[in-house]
């Protein structure tokens, strides 16, 4: 909601207002497509993070339809057999993830569990099987992963005489594997749960 704000320009977060515009597609386009690519088909979405995409994703997809406007302000069409996403008005979406924002604050503040549940159910659990075949065959011709990993860079304090930080030394040379390890080994007694 918040990447459509002009302040975040004048603050230089974003390079100009229109910014908004490629996260707000890629957003609903992961949520609603994208995503579908690490599910077996028949299957649901179990992995929270997921659900939380799909939710926000078809919660906006569906109000966009049920609003009386000439063209939703975003949409799913299909065109020459793919499914892509279609974004017609930005602001009104804008309104879109507004009002949701602020029904998913009033249910945490509230801890209306019941609203959560139906939110989560009714949006972010089952996937269409149509869309889903669709979207692994579009992925499997592709031939990529549907999961990501990255690297942190490591910093290396370089130290005066006296022992003073002067300098940080970044380097990418630790492999994925490398670093997951020496995570696990030096970062182990950390609790699960910051308290």
């Amino acid at each position: 909601y918040y990447l459509a704000d002009p302040k975040l320009t004048e603050l230089g977060l974003t390079p100009n207002t229109d910014a908004y515009k490629a996260a707000y597609y890629t957003y609903i386009q992961n949520g609603a497509l994208t995503q579908l690519v690490r599910i077996k088909p028949g299957n649901n979405i179990e992995e929270a993070h997921m659900r939380n995409r799909a939710f926000i994703a078809h919660w906006v997809l569906e109000q966009a339809k049920q609003r009386k406007t000439a063209k939703p302000c975003v949409e799913l069409v299909k065109q020459k057999g793919k499914t892509f996403v279609r974004v017609n008005d930005y602001a009104e979406m804008r309104n879109l993830f507004g009002t949701l924002l602020a029904e998913v604050q009033r249910i945490k503040s509230e801890g209306d569990y019941e609203a959560a549940r139906r939110l989560v159910e009714t949006y972010g659990v089952k996937v269409d099987p149509a869309i889903h075949r669709e979207i692994l065959a579009r992925y499997e011709r592709l031939k990529l992963s549907p999961y990501k990993g990255f690297i942190n860079p490591v910093y290396t304090p370089v130290r005066d005489a006296q022992g003073n930080i002067t300098d940080v030394k970044i380097s990418y040379d630790e492999a994925f594997d490398a670093q997951n390890l020496r995570y696990s080994r030096d970062y182990h007694f950390l609790p699960l749960v910051n308290e």
